[in-house]
């Protein structure tokens, strides 16, 4: 096995989308998912503290991307076109590989309590980053929560169609994720 291969975190990634699906995330150990991903153990603790941390990987980076984008949303822009420009940043730097695995990972969280309260954890943080960013804007707390809230739920529910769509790069992603925000605009807007 390749000690310092590159794209390890990568297929360490894919193979335990892989193994969790065929057969389930309680019976998949780290060192299969090494194996499957042709890698060593120690390189997978190199880039995981656990097995649970393979499915928020990307996690990081997409906070970072939502962030980025809110921060550079013209300044006049009001908080939800500030969340966005931080969905769009954030879609384009998705490609085809996310598009595959969405659904798998999907599938996964669904059929374990523990990724699901991974998962749960993983989404309250991303929508406090993009709180943070929208209170550094100068948006009051209140607003920025809604605001960050429903970009996630945007985003979610963007990725969701994206995925279960035809094939598409990160601007079709843009796309999914800005018109679900927009539809959550609009149902925040009947509510009274």
């Amino acid at each position: 096995m390749a000690r310092w291969e590159a794209g390890s975190r990568e297929r360490l990634v894919v193979a335990a989308v892989d193994l969790f699906t065929e057969q389930g995330y309680d019976a998949t150990t780290v060192a299969q998912i090494s194996e499957r991903a042709g890698v060593t153990k120690s390189t997978f603790f190199r880039h995981f503290p656990d097995k649970r941390d393979l499915l928020v990987a990307g996690q990081e980076t997409l906070s970072r991307l939502l962030v980025e984008g809110i921060a550079e949303a013209p300044a006049d822009a009001g908080p939800l076109e500030a969340v966005a420009a931080g969905l769009e940043r954030a879609s384009g730097a998705m490609g085809p590989q996310n598009r595959e695995l969405a659904p798998r990972v999907k599938a996964a969280v669904a059929a374990s309590t523990e990724l699901q309260e991974r998962d749960a954890l993983k989404t309250v943080s991303i929508a406090a980053a993009m709180v943070a960013a929208l209170e550094e804007r100068g948006i009051p707390g209140e607003v920025a929560a809604v605001a960050g809230e429903l970009g996630v739920l945007a985003f979610k529910r963007g990725l969701a169609q994206w995925s279960e769509g035809e094939r598409g790069g990160g601007e079709e992603l843009a796309r999914c994720v800005l018109e679900a925000l927009e539809q959550l605009r609009a149902a925040v807007t009947s509510l009274g």
